[in-house]
């Protein structure tokens, strides 16, 4: 009697443990769909980012943002935007950034530009390869008395790199951290941004500028594809056992 009763139980249990599977496995499938439609709109929001930058990189320079302005500044908006500024190196306080470029590694020239109202305005000059690290080594490149800097407007990176933090003590840089490297130069007012030079050749060929990389990774449509494939993957799997449970109560 008891099995009979056990078996008798097992077949009523047996509808609601397929119930509760599967709807399980048709919100694991609303979860991935929603998944694929969040990686669509992502796709419309970098494509839309790609566009605007574009635009920005190619558009006729504008004045570097002033004092008065620094304050709405935002990546958003702002980075990769054309920019010109006016003022005097001070190649006495440069910093040496560690880069990796397409002409090798070595290093960018950070130098601060004082502009004519007292601020200053931290100059990505370009690239220098590790054997002209030393500014003795490209003094036709130092250029003295006020100079125009035309180039793309960046934000600050701070504290290091993704595998390597700035060693402030040291003098070791890895990142153009602009607050970091102000203060290590003892320079006052500084922007909140840097500008990366255009490729306007410098006396003696160096710094390298205009090798500012600009990549947007974009595989959000492969991201889409993958989770809806997965979702239509899981109502496939619960099509087929509904399908099952339908033709095992036919045949009942």
């Amino acid at each position: 009697m008891n099995k009979a009763f056990s078996e008798k139980s097992e077949r009523r249990r047996s509808p609601a443990k397929v119930a509760i599977f599967c709807l399980c496995l048709a919100l694991l499938a609303a979860a991935l769909a929603a998944l694929g439609t969040w990686q669509v709109q992502r796709l419309a929001w970098k494509r839309d980012l790609i566009a605007r930058v574009d635009e920005r990189v190619h558009a006729a320079s504008t004045p570097a943002p002033a004092p008065t302005d620094w304050n709405k500044i935002n990546a958003a908006d702002d980075e990769y935007r054309r920019v010109t500024a006016t003022g005097t190196l001070a190649n006495d306080r440069e910093t040496l950034v560690y880069a990796s470029t397409m002409l090798g590694p070595g290093y960018w020239v950070m130098t601060p530009l004082m502009l004519a109202d007292g601020a200053t305005v931290l100059v990505n000059r370009g690239f220098v390869p590790s054997d002209k690290r030393d500014p003795a080594s490209r003094r036709e490149g130092e250029l003295s008395g006020p100079v125009e800097i035309t180039g793309l407007m960046r934000m600050t990176e701070p504290k290091g790199s993704l595998l390597q933090s700035n060693d402030t003590a040291a003098d070791r840089w890895y990142s153009r951290d602009v607050a970091a490297i102000a203060e290590k130069r003892g320079i006052g007012a500084v922007a909140p941004y840097f500008i990366d030079a255009d490729a306007t050749p410098n006396p003696g060929g160096l710094p390298v500028g205009g090798l500012t990389v600009i990549h947007f990774p974009n595989n959000h449509l492969v991201y889409a594809i993958t989770w809806y494939g997965l979702a239509a993957m899981v109502l496939a799997l619960l099509a087929f056992i509904l399908r099952g449970e339908i033709g095992r109560d036919r045949r009942a």
